[in-house]
């Protein structure tokens, strides 16, 4: 008979937080209460939140873009993607990349500094032996693509030899389904991008000397990222800290007590919490940004969280049937006052920014959607905003007021 691990009993909560405490702490932790660190920039954001999330979709642009304009506002798009993937230059020194690419929450970009805490992934993928596609000769395609590197290195999949066979996107060449093995493994990484190609290069000529190493066992990895995934979050449940790196419940469970996090019961949750001792020290103030989030963002990329803290419902319907979704293919809530307020499905026709599909949650909503929207379209180069359809008919109408009066009231060149 197999024993059944029993799970050790909670300590004691340390405080009680209300759930107005718990909702501001998240905020401040995720960048988005408070002022921002503009002279970190967008490298200080990845830092912070510990992972970007990567996805294909571009709408007003793509997500990992809109991650950074949430919290520092309308940096320039260029800039943005040279923080990721420019190298840092050298005094003297070969320049050393900032970020890499990894499986964390999902595909993410991740902070340079934390290669050697998903050794216990990559040992992972060693030990199961393949990936979803499988090799014809695992041995022979990765020895030609680890010799092709090292000859000709850095390279995309093009340049290695093409991604797919000429079928369908999952349909991939060997060379293909070998580069992205030796992604996962570690012998691979990518730390640059070339208009949205992934650019690999061989781990141990891109990752600097001092970290690339596997040698911190699973343990020690586990611990690490649930600290930093709780220091992310502010206040965050087990399923909360599992959820943000994409851990087992029992790898947090086994180190959450020796993680630097701390015990706090939230009113109105349902589940214990864990909080990082930062986020308790003084009361979350400052000034709250209004803005639009990408779905994906890591604010809200956890839907039962998002729901427990802000009593927001959000779903992304990208691929969802078109007749059956209920708010757009890549609706983006509308965070302000520190309250998720409404949603809208953007578009760009020319220089006009479109909010296709809109909903807000009362008056109140109005004015900081408008602020919002004008925001964005001045980010993507709209000079106009046009809304096309609304839930509410009255709403809709003062939200048009609303964004005309803005419209004769900006100062003009």
């Amino acid at each position: 008979m197999t024993a059944v691990t029993q799970r050790q009993p909670l300590p004691p909560p340390v405080t009680t937080l209300s759930a107005d405490d718990a909702r501001r702490a998240a905020l401040r932790a995720q960048g988005l209460l408070g002022a921002p660190d503009r002279r970190a920039g967008v490298r200080g954001v990845l830092r912070h939140l510990g992972a970007v999330q990567l996805d294909t979709i571009s709408v007003l642009a793509r997500s990992h873009e809109l991650v950074p304009y949430a919290r520092l506002g309308p940096v320039g798009r260029p800039a943005v993607d040279a923080a990721y993937w420019t190298a840092a230059s050298g005094a003297g020194a070969p320049a050393g990349p900032h970020s890499f690419e990894y499986w964390s929450h999902a595909a993410c970009i991740l902070p340079i500094e934390e290669w050697p805490h998903f050794a216990f992934r990559r040992r992972a993928f060693r030990a199961r032996g393949h990936r979803w596609h499988i090799m014809k000769d695992s041995a022979r395609s990765c020895a030609a693509v680890l010799d092709r590197l090292k000859a000709d290195g850095p390279l995309t999949t093009s340049e290695l030899g093409g991604g797919r066979k000429g079928g369908e996107w999952w349909d991939w060449s060997e060379t293909k389904i070998a580069v992205e093995w030796l992604l996962d493994t570690g012998e691979v990484v990518c730390t640059e991008r070339r208009g949205w190609k992934r650019v690999y290069d061989l781990a141990e000529r891109a990752v600097p000397d001092a970290l690339l190493h596997d040698d911190l066992d699973d343990t020690a990895c586990i611990r690490r990222l649930v600290a930093q995934a709780g220091a992310a979050m502010g206040v965050a449940t087990r399923a909360d800290l599992a959820d943000y790196h994409r851990l087992k419940g029992e790898q947090v469970d086994a180190v959450v007590e020796d993680s630097g996090l701390v015990p706090v019961a939230v009113e109105g949750w349902a589940k214990p919490a864990w909080a990082d001792p930062a986020a308790l020290a003084t009361p979350p103030r400052g000034r709250h940004r209004t803005t639009l989030l990408s779905p994906f963002d890591s604010l809200v990329w956890d839907r039962p969280r998002t729901e427990r803290i802000f009593g927001f419902t959000h779903r992304l319907e990208a691929y969802v049937p078109k007749p059956k979704r209920i708010h757009g293919y890549f609706a983006m809530p509308l965070l302000a006052g520190g309250k998720l307020l409404g949603r809208v499905d953007p578009a760009r026709e020319g220089t006009v920014l479109v909010a296709r599909q809109l909903s807000m949650q009362g008056a109140k909503a109005v004015r900081p959607m408008a602020q919002a929207l004008r925001e964005a379209a001045r980010w993507v180069g709209c000079d106009a905003v046009r809304v096309d359809r609304c839930d509410d008919p009255r709403l809709a109408a003062a939200l048009r007021t609303e964004l005309t009066r803005a419209t004769e009231e900006a100062p003009t060149a």
